[in-house]
């Protein structure tokens, strides 16, 4: 995984490293130390299931970060292209199952300089067997990460998009091998986001809401 404030591009899930203002599980949650989760297991028997693995707990943790729910905030409030929230809107649609519109969302924030994205990107292609366009696009970040960036924004205060139960449960189900989901409440939430027409390719494409992140907030 990598982040935007970082230069490793894929490292394996045992260095992934969790932020300090992520939450942490409470008290009567799973039982599962938060540090615990981020020791890859025994690597997946193949190279498309290993990518699967890394991508399910990249996507966890980038819904973990303080900054996901102000930066999906300014993708809809922002005049200007805000490729970290894009970034966190094609993770909450890959948790949820829409491959696509998580596809098409990392490459729009990929052209907007992510180089996450673009890693992020490789390993979707990878897990699906994709491997020419995994590597341009494992270049893609390559060269992306090499390129000055602007300073990063001044967010609001950060506070969590998702619930520190529901974090746990998508990082614990990623360290095991299982496919990461929402619960129902919150699943239900991205399933009703508005959709812009049916592109050729990525059929119809989910659209960030101005009330996106207090739906999520309210469905705790």
């Amino acid at each position: 995984m990598t982040t935007e404030n970082g230069r490793a591009l894929r490292p394996s899930p045992a260095a992934v490293h969790v932020p300090a203002h992520a939450p942490r599980p409470q008290p009567g949650g799973t039982g599962v130390a938060w540090e615990r989760l981020l020791t890859a297991p025994s690597p997946m028997p193949s190279e498309h299931e290993q990518a699967a693995h890394e991508l399910d707990l990249a996507t966890s943790l980038v819904l973990s970060l303080p900054s996901a729910a102000p930066s999906l905030s300014l993708l809809v409030n922002d005049k200007q292209i805000h490729p970290e929230g894009a970034l966190v809107l094609g993770a909450l649609l890959y948790v949820v199952g829409h491959r696509d519109g998580a596809q098409f969302w990392w490459q729009f924030a990929a052209g907007g300089g992510s180089y996450t994205s673009a890693s992020f990107l490789s390993l979707l292609h990878r897990s699906l067997g994709e491997f020419l366009d995994a590597e341009v696009w494992r270049q893609q970040a390559e060269a992306l990460a090499t390129k000055p960036r602007l300073p990063p924004r001044v967010l609001d205060p950060p506070h969590a998009l998702l619930p520190a139960q529901v974090l746990t449960d998508i990082l614990t189900r990623s360290h095991y091998g299982l496919d990461v989901k929402l619960p129902p409440r919150l699943a239900a939430v991205i399933h009703q986001l508005p959709v812009d027409g049916d592109d050729p390719e990525y059929g119809e494409l989910p659209q960030v809401s101005s009330t996106l992140v207090r739906d999520l907030t309210e469905e705790r």
